[in-house]
């Protein structure tokens, strides 16, 4: 096979694989759209709103123990007894209805209740804290396939490029007016390229599979993507988004939710120093027969109600309550040197992604800048070195000044992007936008 023919078929199969990529997907996805799909098919989210459903469930008061519990025994007693007088058997059946009843327990079944509704509360927020990191996710695989499609782009450019010079390097040979050293160097630069076109493929491949486990697609389902590669540059005032993070950063409110467990923890050892009052209420049934040889048999019937009403309280249980109790209030301490810990993490947090989004945003115009000025040095080098003012080594140069620039300006993009959504991931703005 010739060696032009066989470099072309490397370049159209890598086309083509590249088209199948951007046109066997069906059906477009806007962010927004993937969003919605992410919210009702990613794995962790499906999980986290079967814990919450968990928790609301145990919520009741029944679980806190103010309902009384109510038991039903029914059973066969039988017995033959054989001595020197006579012999007699008995048949016995007893059926007995019960109820227990806590009336009082040092307000422990309110506390109880209480506990619950704050572990129902603290689940809710550690579901909204899977939701903002999933939604935070998506976007970021959102965009990461945008910026490879984008990046593919720009290597199928450079590897045009590459090839528009190899082809003009075999023609000016063919016709004598070069050197086979630079048909050669033309050669391997186009090889290189292709080489970085098909390996730019398998990384967009990869992150298209990435975003749809994600999403819980099928890794195989492909994709129009719609939205446009482009970061906002929206401004953000530090004291806005300070007041918002104190307000609505789920994992603080976490934290708040966690010392109220605390709270409740020490309310519930206080609760053992009080004494317990209970109700034990029922019947008991007993129906008798008695046999004996050569008698008649006896049948007997007795039925029993009561009511019993129980008070007990612990004297001294070898000081076991006031170390429990102790240790609650330790444990409440520790909750609340959590909390500031975490506040003066998030405040550090947030001055750094502040600081950082301003930067990125002066590097995202440096970088669009830098790229505008090398896109039109590659103008002016392409007519140089048709003109033979340039030599090869010096256009190849200019090529790679131009790619890298390209470069860098999208990765500046994508930069931009993930610290705009951390911004407001931090301050809780996915899930109070979700709602």
């Amino acid at each position: 096979m010739n060696k032009s023919i066989f470099l072309k078929t490397i370049l159209i199969t890598g086309l083509l694989f590249s088209q199948s990529l951007f046109l066997s997907g069906q059906d477009s996805l806007s962010l927004s759209l993937a969003l919605e799909k992410a919210l009702d098919y990613n794995y962790g989210i499906v999980i986290a709103k079967s814990e919450v459903n968990i928790a609301s469930v145990n919520n009741n008061w029944g679980n806190a123990g103010r309902y009384p519990g109510i038991g039903l025994d029914v059973g066969s007693y039988n017995s033959y007894d054989i001595n020197n007088v006579a012999d007699y058997s008995n048949f016995r059946l007893g059926a007995s209805l019960g109820a227990r009843w806590t009336l009082f327990d040092g307000f422990r079944i309110q506390i109880t209740k209480d506990k619950l509704s704050q572990l129902e509360v603290l689940a809710k927020g550690q579901s909204a804290v899977i939701v903002e990191s999933t939604i935070q996710d998506v976007i970021l695989a959102y965009y990461t396939v945008l910026l490879n499609i984008e990046e593919l782009v720009l290597i199928n450019n450079v590897m045009t490029l590459s090839k528009d010079r190899f082809d003009y390097e075999t023609r000016r040979f063919e016709l004598g007016g070069t050197a086979s050293y630079n048909v050669l160097q033309a050669k391997n630069i186009f090889l290189n390229d292709t080489a970085f076109f098909l390996e730019q493929e398998v990384r967009l491949r990869n992150s298209v599979r990435d975003f749809n486990f994600l999403i819980g697609e099928e890794s195989s389902k492909m994709w129009i993507f719609t939205d446009k590669f482009e970061a906002r540059k929206k401004p953000y005032l530090l004291s806005d988004l300070s007041e918002k993070m104190m307000a609505h950063n789920n994992n603080l409110q976490n934290q708040y939710t966690n010392l109220l467990l605390q709270q409740n923890e020490i309310r519930l050892k206080k609760g053992t120093y009080y004494p317990s009052v209970d109700l034990t209420t029922g019947l008991n049934n007993n129906w008798t027969v008695n046999q004996r040889v050569n008698a008649d048999p006896v049948n007997l019937n007795n039925l029993n109600i009561y009511g019993n009403l129980l008070i007990s309280f612990d004297i001294y249980n070898g000081g076991n309550r006031k170390r429990a109790l102790e240790v609650a209030r330790i444990n409440e301490e520790i909750a609340q040197v959590e909390i500031d810990q975490m506040k003066h993490s998030l405040n550090n947090q947030l001055l750094n992604l502040h600081d950082s989004y301003y930067v990125l945003q002066a590097l995202k115009g440096v970088a669009q800048e830098s790229l505008e000025t090398a896109e039109l040095n590659m103008d002016i080098a392409g007519d140089k070195f048709r003109s033979g003012a340039i030599n090869s080594f010096n256009y190849r140069d200019i090529q790679l000044i131009y790619f890298n620039s390209a470069l860098q300006n999208l990765k500046a993009t994508f930069n931009l992007i993930n610290s705009e959504s951390s911004l407001i991931r931090i301050t809780g703005g996915f899930v109070s936008e979700n709602e």
